[in-house]
């Protein structure tokens, strides 16, 4: 039996707190901020397959051999850049194989930090890592193509085009990391230089350069179609649910591109003697310095004139 209570006082004590996310999202979300007219939204952001308000719903959740696996294509797939390194130390291209070994290192260990779930190794901070590693992506592509120009017996200076290209190339990414403009612009600019050095040297020897059918069907067409392949995956097939296999496979392209596009070492420059006097002619013939000895047969001289014995 229940009678009513007189007099009585009773104390309440209200403690309210706000939390954005439930448990701060876990270990496979990350808790998001969105402020729109004076309004805070918050929301987390799940990884690797989970699902729910705090990212606790494992229903499509990839497990960890998945998750292991697409960190180790994405790894190991930049030893493809092996290849181009030895090459361009072969030939001598010690600056377009230290950008090499640059995009190979900080691409390896910037997928390696930017894993979706548990399986990530981040040997710095991530934004240092994103940087150096599409720095390091662009300026391939740029010293490869000036590399190809061949601007150095032309241009007294050309070096100062690797600088320009790099000071360019950072002001681009702080601007935009992952516009698509950022990887054709400067490929684009690149090519219009080795278009128009190509353009003169084919002028000024009057034959198409460069001069051997072998050097366009064995090495720049299927160059440039490894290359152009790469960058149609890259910019119209590559999404978040092939990212892992497909950029994979974009490494693989671009790097093999690389091999076949690198000109082959220049050969010092060194000057013919005259031919010996033919007996019973007045004349002798003056044999030029061979030009471009890197892609033209040594065995080809071009006779400027005749002299007068």
């Amino acid at each position: 039996r229940f009678e009513p209570c007189t007099n009585v006082t009773a104390e309440v004590y209200l403690r309210a707190y706000l939390s954005p996310c439930i448990n701060d999202c876990g270990i496979y979300g990350q808790c998001k901020l969105l402020r729109t007219n004076n309004y805070l939204y918050a929301a987390c952001e799940c990884k690797a397959g989970w699902n729910g308000w705090g990212c606790t719903d494992n229903a499509e959740a990839f497990s960890y051999g998945f998750q292991l696996l697409s960190t180790l294509l994405l790894c190991l797939s930049n030893v493809m850049f092996v290849p181009p390194v030895a090459i361009a130390v072969r030939s001598h291209y010690l600056l377009e194989a230290a950008v090499y070994i640059f995009t190979m290192f900080f691409s390896t260990f910037y997928h390696a930090c930017d894993q979706p779930g548990i399986v990530v190794f981040c040997i710095m901070e991530y934004d240092v890592l994103q940087f150096c590693d599409f720095l390091g992506s662009l300026m391939s592509v740029w010293v490869t193509v000036i590399a190809m120009a061949r601007l150095q017996p032309v241009v007294k200076q050309a070096s100062v085009l690797y600088l320009l290209g790099a000071m360019l190339l950072s002001m681009a990414l702080q601007m935009d990391r992952h516009g698509l403009w950022n990887l054709l612009g400067p490929s684009l600019f690149a090519l219009g230089i080795m278009a128009v050095a190509w353009t003169a040297r084919t002028i000024r020897r009057r034959h198409c350069y460069p001069p051997t059918w072998k050097r366009w069907a064995f090495y720049l067409c299927p160059g440039a179609l490894i290359a152009a392949a790469a960058v149609l995956l890259y910019a119209f097939v590559e999404t978040e649910e092939n990212y892992f296999y497909i950029h994979s496979i974009w490494h693989l392209l671009i790097a093999g591109s690389v091999g076949f596009l690198l000109p082959p070492r220049a050969k010092p420059s060194r000057r013919l003697g005259p031919l010996p006097r033919r007996k019973g002619c007045g004349y002798q013939l003056c044999v030029n310095e061979q030009e471009e000895l890197g892609l033209v047969d040594p065995a080809v001289a071009s006779i400027n004139s005749i002299c007068t014995s």
